[in-house]
């Protein structure tokens, strides 16, 4: 239970109709999941607007609501609120309600377009390794200390988001690791949590679907550092010329990370192999598992913030290197007939190239480089066509197919790819709309030797189709044609 008129504190109030003097069970944005003396927030979301809901959640028993527009017509036993923005005050409310978890707690928060998964998940695992309890909060799962729970979105609503941090204080937790997404910036779902520091990796085409253009999607970003305090630091790829618009007026302590330019933490790739990647940060090497420039750049965040936050230089190469591969990214077997099959989350025309540079800077040349590829439904249409160029350019063959078409029509989504394709490469082109069918063709294809890339979902183990999901996962399903192939 918590007094109302405590949950309001810091929250812009317009009006009140009715007593902010009583108690509140709990806080509910889903109408659904109201009970009698519940603080109700009506937001406005994109798929319903909780304002339409008011007549059901205080026939449900709730105490108060948080509304952008009180009714004519009230209930003398419910509280209104009447605030500017319902995201803001929800925000507030559950900070409120929790006791600022936030504040008790070392939060990293890690954003850029491509790497946050990887580099949120490492640095939880690097820190846990250390002795450090550390929870995480990423698109793959939600870890407090070893307790795991599955993830559904990369950035959660504000109101989960506080009460797993709040989790994380009660069992004893110190630091936690968390991705955050433009989307999460945009709709207030970081709003009111107080982060330690704020870590970017890199900024492409993505998401323009959501945000209309490329400086509306930067500009987001940038609020996670706008709102750092004089006592947090921010760690960003100085190689990317995003990281240092990201710290313009940023009260922070800044700190760069770079393969290229001079910077506070400062890489070289000495030797990028398929077993692994040798990389000399400042004056030490170090050995790790990890493949490819695009992760030389994610140890390079992972080594700069364990440092900023006072782990011992040593300790931190040391437990880089035994660092074990996330799920889904760069995820590689070698079947019994020698063909290698690597599945990536890749779903952006950037990281897709970044891969697919990083197979070819590390394969013989001998060998042919099958890619399979699609792009979701319902999600930014521009970047179709260049993931097909990037895939054709860079591959011996490419399979077209499904991603998560959602409520779009699957053949309509390749055909936008497909207008991506050089006509020098369409005789090394097709198209299978079935996934697993897609990847199967792929493993007919492929001679020992070979290696299948197959691109988009990574860690999913689902597909999405006209808005029902069916159980899916490229690794498993790779695996499986290809050990049959080999038996």
């Amino acid at each position: 239970m918590r007094n109302l008129k405590d949950l309001l504190f810091g929250v812009t109030i317009i009006s009140v109709k009715g007593t902010t003097d009583c108690d509140i069970n709990t806080i509910q944005f889903d109408s659904r999941k109201t009970a009698p003396r519940d603080l109700f927030v009506a937001i406005k979301g994109t798929q319903s607007d909780g304002q339409c809901y008011l007549d059901q959640v205080i026939e449900n028993g709730v105490r108060a609501v948080i509304c952008e527009s009180i009714p004519e017509q009230i209930s003398e036993s419910v509280t209104y609120i009447k605030t500017d923005s319902s995201q803001k005050a929800l925000a507030v409310v559950a900070s409120n309600f929790f006791d600022h978890p936030s504040k008790k707690l070392k939060l990293v928060g890690i954003t850029g377009t491509n790497g946050k998964t990887t580099t949120a998940s490492l640095l939880y695992q690097l820190f846990q390794k250390n002795g450090t309890p550390s929870g995480l909060i990423s698109t793959v799962k939600v870890c407090v200390g070893d307790k795991a729970y599955g993830a559904t979105h990369t950035t959660p609503d504000v109101l989960t988001i506080n009460e797993v941090l709040d989790e994380m204080v009660q069992s004893g937790l110190t630091h936690c690791f968390m991705e955050v997404s433009s989307h999460g910036i945009d709709q207030d779902r970081i709003t009111g949590l107080h982060f330690e520091g704020a870590v970017f990796t890199n900024l492409t085409h993505d998401h323009l679907d959501y945000h209309g253009d490329f400086s509306t999607y930067r500009n987001i970003k940038k609020r996670l550092f706008d709102n750092l305090t004089k006592d947090a630091f921010a760690l960003v790829n100085s190689d990317d010329k995003n990281g240092l618009f990201m710290i313009q007026n940023c009260r922070g302590k800044v700190a760069t990370y770079a393969l290229k330019s001079a910077a506070d933490f400062k890489g070289k790739i000495i030797e990028n192999q398929l077993t692994g990647l040798l990389l000399k940060i400042n004056n030490a090497e170090l050995w790790s598992q990890l493949i490819g420039s695009f992760n030389a750049y994610n140890l390079l965040a992972i080594y700069g913030t364990a440092i900023l936050l006072k782990m011992d230089s040593l300790e931190a190469l040391k437990g880089i290197s035994g660092l074990q591969s996330v799920t889904g990214r760069f995820q590689y077997f070698i079947s019994p007939n020698h063909i290698t099959a690597i599945v990536d989350y890749a779903h952006t025309p950037d990281a897709l190239k970044n891969v697919l540079d990083t197979i070819n800077a590390i394969r013989t040349k001998n060998e042919a480089l099958i890619t399979v590829v699609g792009c979701g439904g319902d999600r930014d249409r521009a970047k179709r066509p260049k993931m097909a160029h990037i895939a054709t350019s860079l591959s011996d063959k490419v399979i077209l197919t499904n991603d998560n078409p959602r409520t779009e029509v699957p053949e309509l989504i390749i055909e936008e790819m497909e207008a991506g394709v050089s006509p020098v490469h369409y005789k090394k082109t097709v198209c299978v709309l079935d996934r697993k069918q897609a990847i199967k063709t792929a493993v007919q294809l492929a001679q020992s030797g070979d290696i299948i890339l197959i691109a988009g979902k990574g860690h999913e183990t689902y597909q999405e189709i006209n808005g029902e999901r069916f159980d899916f996962n490229d690794f498993e399903t790779v695996h499986h044609f290809l050990n049959q192939a080999a038996s």
